[in-house]
């Protein structure tokens, strides 16, 4: 059998590597120049940061950002303004969705009954311990408080309240 050849490390010298273009610009700034520009430009036009950062090409929370840095307001009168001059098919519509709602709900809301309700009556009071499926869980005072405790009164079936307090935890929504 023949000896294994011995293995002679060679000399390996490192070759200049040259910087790819994706690495050259991710060194680049964001904000050039022209961008910031640009971004002033449309921000004093009125349009939204969505729109800027799509015209732009960045990103919108960098253009908020440079919003921000740059410390650029808008007129609160003017956006108000420019929004009411958008005659777009959005505001057709959102016209007519009003108009529509207009006709739908009452001009003025339907007052509630008035249901005289008897007062709730709070000779059972309990505990924390005391509390059970039998006894209302309606807290009364300020946890940590020395008066604080529970109503205790039998609840109505099916839920964690008596009758008193059933009417102040579940309300009917009134017409908006």
């Amino acid at each position: 059998m023949s000896q294994p050849a011995s293995i002679q490390p060679t000399n390996i010298q490192p070759t200049s590597v040259k910087r790819s273009s994706v690495q050259q610009t991710s060194i680049q700034s964001t904000w050039t120049t022209e961008r910031v520009e640009l971004l002033k430009l449309r921000f004093a036009e009125g349009l939204s940061c969505r729109e800027i950062a799509a015209d732009i090409g960045v990103s919108r929370n960098a253009v908020i950002g440079k919003i921000s840095r740059l410390n650029l307001t808008r007129d609160k009168g003017r956006t108000q303004t420019l929004r009411q001059k958008d005659s777009g098919p959005r505001s057709k519509a959102s016209a007519r969705l009003r108009q529509l709602l207009i006709k739908i709900v009452p001009s003025e809301p339907e007052p509630e009954p008035f249901i005289e309700a008897e007062p709730i009556h709070n000779g059972h009071t309990c505990s924390l311990f005391e509390l059970s499926k039998e006894t209302c869980r309606w807290p009364i005072s300020t946890p940590g408080a020395d008066d604080f405790c529970f109503c205790g009164n039998p609840p109505i079936e099916g839920l964690p309240y008596c009758a008193g307090h059933s009417r102040l935890a579940y309300r009917v929504a009134g017409v908006r």
